[in-house]
């Protein structure tokens, strides 16, 4: 007869210690603390979108009110707009390249493998046949499965982040006369400092980035524009009236004089270089202008001038100013166009023959006016070795260290376009020039203020920082 007490005994040894064990556990579930939902930020509330005015287009402003009922308080907001029609299809061109590609790689390995492994072939012969039943693959499988859309049935770009306190933005470069819809994030942490976000808010209406007629942004500069064109025609049409501007002296003018003088005195002639550009060039323009002062000059004294050119048409504009000069100072039977002529447009040819024009005269005065290069030391070296005065005039940076070096006087860059108005007489050019003159002052002032305000602002003195952004964001804008 067998004993079956020990598995009797086992089997209630095993109920006497599950059942406790099953009991506490219903106990703790029932009783023990209570298990709270996990916290969450609440999305911002209110979301809408509208056109920036006054603007040249492309920019929307993007309105929120910050969530009231959430768990968590946002540390920050997400903007994100909808995609415009070549953004999607960008997007789902390269996401059915990618499925593609992906295909192909899994049919070209599984060739591969089939044709090294089962088939036996070496893997420079299994390489080819395994490309073509990839390609083929790739043909056929033209199933392709775009990405699932975003919150409210619709793909969305994140614009930027902004901080806790903002409740607007401006968004910008979008392209013009297109209609955006933008959703908002909360931002926050939880209670074990893991950053979090909200669900999508409601997205806001389409609104569409259309240029106004005006660009607000530009005001400003509109406003600087209309003051310094203001002031240039005011002193023109003073200037038309006979009134008397007083225009700054100009030292390198001044000398003209004394230049024309000398080489009267010393029966020598006197040299004028146009410099090598054309009559297309402003500076030779300028210096045509110059030549017809110096030319009168030179006629009133009865001193010989000769003018060398590297263009046929600076030949005829000069001959023509020098013609008018002499006929004006009533010495019209003086003037000889022949010491009036071209020599070559090649720019080392031009400035050798002038150089042996130098060495063999010897001129007593020689006149560099217009645009420059690499000659210009070459010739402004030999004029200095004869020993004579010499006036320069040129707007080329890079020239006019070499002029300054070994000339007499020099008009530095604007100062030449200067001169050209101050010797021409004409009342347009005259009250140009003292126009850009106030303006210079005006524009001036504003610095200065500016400088002042900047300054303040540094030293920590209240409300100049407010004052220096001011002028910084709308008087210097633009």
């Amino acid at each position: 007869m067998t004993d079956t007490r020990g598995t009797s005994q086992k089997r209630s040894l095993t109920w006497r210690t599950l059942v406790p064990g099953l009991a506490a556990i219903f106990f703790l579930m029932a009783h023990g603390p209570e298990v709270r939902a996990e916290e969450t930020v609440s999305p911002p509330t209110d979301v809408t979108a509208a056109d920036v005015g006054w603007d040249a287009g492309g920019t929307i402003k993007v309105t929120w009110k910050a969530p009231t009922d959430s768990a968590i308080t946002p540390t920050g907001y997400q903007i994100w707009r909808s995609e415009t029609p070549s953004e999607t299809e960008n997007r789902e061109s390269g996401e059915r390249g990618e499925a593609v590609q992906a295909v192909y790689d899994k049919a070209y390995q599984n060739e591969y493998d089939r044709l090294v492994d089962v088939e036996g072939l070496a893997p420079e012969s299994a390489a080819p046949t395994a490309r073509e039943v990839a390609r083929a693959a790739a043909r056929s499988d033209a199933s392709f499965a775009p990405t699932e859309l975003g919150p409210h049935g619709k793909h969305w770009v994140m614009v930027d982040t902004f901080g806790p306190d903002a409740d607007s933005a401006e968004i910008k470069n979008l392209v013009a006369n297109e209609p955006f819809s933008f959703i908002v994030y909360s931002l926050g942490k939880d209670a074990a400092g893991q950053p979090v976000r909200s669900v999508a808010s409601a997205a806001s209406g389409g609104a569409e980035a259309t240029a106004s007629a005006f660009d607000g942004n530009r005001l400003s500069l509109f406003i600087f524009l209309s003051l310094l064109c203001g002031t240039v025609l005011f002193y023109i049409m003073v200037a038309r009236r006979g009134g008397d501007l007083k225009i700054r002296p100009i030292a390198g003018l001044q000398a003209v004089d004394e230049a024309v003088g000398r080489a009267t005195e010393m029966g020598r002639p006197i040299l004028f270089i146009n410099g090598i550009q054309d009559m297309d060039d402003l500076q030779t323009v300028a210096g045509v202008t110059v030549l017809g002062r110096v030319a009168k000059t030179a006629a009133e004294y009865d001193a010989k001038i000769e003018v060398p050119t590297c263009r046929s048409l600076v030949m005829s504009a000069a001959r023509e100013t020098v013609q008018a000069s002499y006929l004006s100072a009533g010495r019209s039977d003086s003037y000889n166009p022949d010491l009036i002529y071209y020599v070559t447009d090649e720019q080392f040819g031009f400035t050798a023959y002038v150089s042996g024009l130098i060495v063999r005269d010897k001129p007593a005065a020689c006149f560099y006016m217009g645009a420059f290069f690499a000659e210009s030391l070459i010739l402004a070296e030999t004029g200095n070795s004869v020993g004579a005065i010499q006036i320069a005039g040129t707007a080329m940076p890079s020239q006019l260290p070499f002029f300054v070096a070994a000339c007499d006087y020099t008009l530095i860059g604007e100062e030449f376009f200067a001169a050209s108005a101050y010797l021409s007489g004409q009342p347009d050019q005259l009250g140009s020039l003292k126009g850009q003159d106030v303006g210079k002052l005006i524009v001036g002032i504003f610095l200065v203020i500016g400088c002042f305000f900047a300054t303040m602002a540094a030293f920590g003195i209240p409300g100049m920082e407010s004052v220096s952004e001011f002028i910084q964001g709308t008087l210097l804008q633009g």
